[in-house]
């Protein structure tokens, strides 16, 4: 039985989506992730279910997850559940995508591939240009909004520059910019001092954190112990090499004494950290039923005052 789950807003007078929602790149991904090996389809599908059933059902998926099988898998479940769920999904501006026709057809494939008509959300997936121009590319956006199959309009990986841009030519068309999705983290803070974070608050546009436990460096998973067990791209992140670990150790056992008091993980606490930033969504990923469920334990709570300004003290740098 689903309980009243914590909201935000995306954007200004935008979607009411919950407080953390879902990344889906590694559903149908094999060639960053380890699925077929390590895990499959059975276990997506059961951390889908898992995610609805504890309230979390916001799914940020993309066309080139998976090469559109992180869209199809997800189109498969949601024939499977009778809860309303809200989809994002992103646009890739490939070199020989020269036009707004481009943009429609692409939408077009995105939606068959998630078997709906539309999509809460749809997002630029990086800020190229090659051959459109981001005032083409807004436009035919605007028009998607118009006809209905997109609710609202997102930018990834935009510049405060860029997203300005983005936000004047929408204005233009009398839509807002509802998030831009960018790497954010207790251990991937650049947005606090380029000028993102600061411009997607004056603009009244959310933040939609995608890595939001650093590939599991947050979780308390990955000691200066673990670097044999390492599998996968993990084995050549300096990141997760001895001294990599042995650097952030600090902070790991700060987020576990935390989540003591908490009854709370690690990864609960990191992620709860990010959401009292304000006007910020993470959205980690989740291979299995069990990571749905902790990824769902970040909300309903709150961190003290102390608690965030002990977290930014120790990550700051």
């Amino acid at each position: 039985m689903q309980t009243t789950v914590q909201t935000v807003t995306l954007g200004k007078n935008g979607l009411i989506v919950p407080a953390i929602g879902i990344g889906t790149w590694s559903w149908g991904d094999s060639l960053f992730w380890s699925y077929g090996k390590d895990y499959g389809a059975d276990q997506v599908r059961e951390a889908f279910h898992a995610a609805v059933e504890a309230g979390i059902t916001f799914f940020d998926t993309a066309e080139i997850y998976g090469l559109g099988e992180s869209e199809r898998l997800i189109g498969q479940f949601l024939r499977q559940t009778d809860q309303p769920i809200q989809i994002a999904t992103k646009y890739f501006p490939l070199p020989w995508r020269l036009n707004a026709q481009a943009i429609a057809d692409t939408l077009t494939a995105s939606l068959q591939r998630l078997q709906v008509d539309r999509v809460a959300l749809y997002q630029v997936h990086w800020p190229l240009d090659f051959l459109m121009s981001q005032r083409t590319l807004m436009n035919a956006l605007a028009d998607e909004v118009d006809k209905g199959r997109i609710g609202a309009i997102g930018v990834s990986n935009y510049s405060a520059e860029q997203m300005r841009q983005a936000h004047t030519f929408l204005a233009a068309r009398g839509i807002p910019l509802a998030v831009n999705q960018v790497l954010y983290s207790l251990l991937s803070r650049q947005i606090e001092t380029n000028g993102v974070l600061d411009a997607a608050r004056e603009l009244d546009v959310a933040i939609l954190a995608y890595s939001p436990l650093a590939q599991g460096l947050l979780t308390g998973k990955y000691t200066p112990d673990s670097e044999q067990t390492l599998r996968g791209a993990r084995r050549i992140d300096p990141r997760f090499n001895q001294n990599g670990l042995e650097k952030i150790a600090p902070l790991v056992d700060a987020l576990n004494t935390i989540g003591n008091a908490h009854q709370r993980t690690p990864a609960q606490v990191a992620l709860n950290w990010l959401i009292a930033q304000g006007n910020v969504m993470p959205i980690p990923g989740a291979k299995n039923a069990d990571q749905a469920v902790q990824n769902a334990g970040a909300i309903g709570w709150s961190l003290t005052q102390e608690e965030v300004a002990q977290l930014d003290s120790l990550t700051r740098n």
